[in-house]
């Protein structure tokens, strides 16, 4: 089979499948088995494609077609311009979340301390160092999870700390910024998710409680503990719960409270601070 006759296979299986972007993942799929860009695949779009390369392909289509994310299979996700491993032991890194590095970044100063919770992937905090010139520690109460943000830290060439806690269970120190994407996901809501998303990424990152504010009332009502005079907090959020992680936050004594919109306009971080010590 020629690579063009191989590419349309790969989008008519993925098409039965109800996958929804059939032409980028069969293509991203074809990228990744054959490591090759457009221009050489144009070049030999009419060639054949060797049989054990076709074989591999093929594998690979049959496991997106039952709904494995797709950077699972690949084992990798860009994130801020930067390359992330991944796998079933962290969420993906999305788009959205770019919104929380960036109100970060707005008032983040050479030599902070930053603590991020949740960090999963690590891709929030390796991505605010590699920006700002300030001291990190992850922290994520799994160890598969923290495993995963070392080796991205090392190849993304940053140096963090990292803790294994559950929340604040196992933090010291006081931070001039606390950071954090928690589950947010109510968990009546979590069976009406894509395949993708609810067979496949890690429930404990999704679940946020009966109503999804679970960790944000944990982590607003510990947070004082933990924060120096004037210290930030900054938390995304699910697309409806900006008013109330707001009211969160005023109610425990955070000041200049704002809830940030991301690209497609909806609420996506909550961002506050405590007021200064005189």
């Amino acid at each position: 089979m020629t690579f063009e006759g191989a590419l349309e296979y790969g989008k008519e299986i993925l098409q039965k499948a109800g996958v929804s972007d059939v032409d980028l993942d069969a293509w991203y799929l074809m990228e990744y088995v054959c490591k090759m860009d457009k221009s050489r695949y144009y070049l030999v779009s009419g060639d054949e494609m060797a049989d054990e390369k076709f074989l591999e392909y093929e594998l690979l289509l049959r496991k997106r077609a039952e709904r494995v994310p797709l950077q699972y299979i690949t084992g990798n996700q860009e994130f801020m311009g930067l390359e992330f491993k991944v796998n079933s032991h962290v969420l993906i890194p999305r788009q959205d979340t770019e919104t929380l590095v960036e109100e970060a970044l707005k008032v983040l100063e050479p030599g902070m301390e930053v603590l991020e919770l949740c960090t999963g992937s690590g891709c929030v905090m390796i991505s605010l160092l590699k920006q700002k010139e300030i001291c990190g520690t992850a922290s994520d109460i799994s160890k598969q999870a923290l495993l995963i943000a070392k080796e991205n830290a090392r190849n993304n060439q940053v140096e963090m700390g990292l803790v294994r806690s559950d929340l604040f269970q196992n933090i010291t120190g006081m931070y001039d910024m606390i950071v954090a994407n928690p589950p947010y996901i109510p968990t009546g809501t979590i069976e009406s998710l894509m395949p993708e998303v609810k067979n496949f990424e890690p429930i404990e990152a999704l679940d946020g409680g009966e109503d999804g504010l679970y960790f944000y009332r944990e982590i607003v009502k510990q947070s004082r503990g933990f924060l120096k005079s004037n210290g930030y907090l900054c938390l995304e959020i699910g697309h409806d719960q900006g008013g109330r992680v707001a009211f969160l936050m005023e109610e425990n004594g955070y000041r200049n409270v704002r809830v940030i919109k991301d690209l497609a306009g909806n609420d996506r971080v909550v961002r506050g601070n405590l007021p200064s010590v005189k």
